[in-house]
């Protein structure tokens, strides 16, 4: 008989990190309106609460959680308080990131550990504090990790950035290798360019860096290697990521979904 797909997350308990906003905020929406409790966790308390507040207004369960994803007390302490609000963690979404535009010649190293210690530390942070109950009694779990077809390739002036998501993957790798036996898998989507605060604010520096318009950086560099010249969206992200929760068996664990307008085949 054919594997059914219930896109139904009832009854399970999610952890989504850089949720104040963007792809972090519609992700917890689409998992509480598939019936997940949310722990919006975000250093951004505010943000986090405007998410809080849009999950409870539409009938869904959610808290915010004060978290910098860099400081392993806080991410100890904030699975903890997901724990025991909601009786467990079944599902881990590590989408807390940055960006920095610069060239390596002008690329601070305190920048470049600020955004390394943002995507990495707090990916295995994260990690680490959520397999601690998802381990137990072979619990099991699903942990996403939102990555970049960065991780798959390479732009100009995004060293710190590149090599995070490329990180990010080798984390994905071994996690799913060490959680198997404990039925935790895990899963990196990595989306093109999407149009969040984040990649509007990378436009007009680029523009300045190359010397050329802001058309030029979307048409020319942006969407350059998609195949339609289209934007992957935030929506086609949170989609993705609900599939991969909601998916009723291991099947896809340690995989790298790129969700780019096939920009990256492999």
């Amino acid at each position: 008989m054919a594997t059914q797909i219930q896109q139904d997350l009832t009854g399970k308990v999610a952890l989504i990190t850089g949720a104040a906003a963007g792809i972090g905020r519609d992700i917890a929406e689409t998992y509480a309106k598939a019936g997940a409790a949310i722990g919006v966790a975000d250093i951004n308390v505010a943000g986090a609460q405007e998410t809080v507040d849009i999950i409870t207004k539409a009938g869904g369960k959610a808290i915010v959680i004060d978290m910098d994803v860099r400081l392993e007390d806080a991410v100890n302490n904030g699975v903890k308080q997901l724990v025991d609000t909601f009786g467990g963690i079944d599902i881990l979404v590590s989408n807390a990131g940055i960006q920095l535009i610069d060239p390596i010649t002008k690329m601070t190293f305190e920048n470049w550990k600020n955004l390394l210690a943002t995507h990495l530390d707090g990916g295995f942070l994260t990690t680490k504090a959520a397999v601690e109950y998802m381990y137990k009694d072979n619990k099991g779990g699903t942990i996403i990790y939102i990555g970049s077809i960065h991780a798959h390739d390479a732009s100009l002036f995004k060293a710190p950035y590149i090599t995070a998501k490329h990180g990010l993957l080798g984390l994905c790798r071994a996690v799913a290798k060490e959680g198997a036996p404990y039925n935790v898998r895990s899963h990196m989507i990595s989306p093109g360019f999407v149009k969040t605060a984040m990649v509007n604010d990378q436009i007009p520096l680029q523009a300045k860096e190359k010397g050329i318009s802001e058309e030029a950086v979307v048409n020319d560099i942006l969407l350059a290697n998609t195949l339609n010249k289209e934007f992957t969206t935030i929506e086609d992200v949170s989609q993705t990521a609900l599939f991969l929760a909601a998916f009723p068996t291991n099947v896809f664990t340690g995989q790298s979904i790129n969700a780019s307008h096939g920009w990256c085949m492999r």
